[in-house]
């Protein structure tokens, strides 16, 4: 893998284009330079002396909420909410949570192709990769109960051997 395809952390080379030390990992020239009113980590270039946030190149980059809340919001469209309700939870505009979401979507898009391009991985592994982590955090680690969500349904077991993980939706009756 090439250091182009690389996911790497901001801090450990410097963003700048016309820097002669641009992109270059762990080059050394890479300092903590204080932080922003919102408490996020600056750093700067030692070569141009250009400084960014550790949130470059993130979801949380140039955002005026800070990222506790742009998650909630996530957190509260994954579970159904609306858009107004979400509005009256946390105090945020609806446009402005669904232009969050699109940014999201293109970031997600971008690591989906990186992970495709230079790992042996089909699209049905990397839903299942999702799934897993967006299980992550929740008691035990296990999805939360389905019942609600299904409404007559059952999940029944069966093997898909592309990606050797088990799901299959079989209606049942009513009980």
């Amino acid at each position: 893998m090439t250091d182009e395809t690389k996911l790497v952390k901001v801090g450990s080379f410097c963003p700048t284009p016309t820097c002669p030390d641009y992109a270059k990992l762990n080059a050394g020239n890479i300092i903590k330079y204080g932080k922003q009113r919102n408490g996020t980590q600056r750093f700067r270039c030692n070569t141009c002396g250009a400084t960014c946030a550790a949130t470059f190149g993130t979801i949380f980059f140039g955002r005026h909420r800070d990222p506790a809340t742009i998650l909630l919001c996530f957190k509260l469209l994954a579970e159904r909410n609306s858009l107004a309700a979400i509005h009256r939870i946390t105090g945020v505009k609806e446009e402005t949570v669904v232009a969050w979401l699109e940014q999201a979507a293109a970031y997600i898009e971008e690591i989906e192709a990186l992970l495709l391009a230079n790992y042996p991985l089909q699209r049905i592994q990397l839903d299942a990769l999702w799934s897993f982590v967006g299980h992550k955090g929740e008691k035990g680690g296990a999805a939360k109960s389905q019942s609600a969500a299904l409404i007559g349904a059952a999940l029944r077991l069966r093997s898909i051997p592309a990606c050797g993980w088990q799901e299959e939706l079989v209606a049942t009756s009513p009980a």
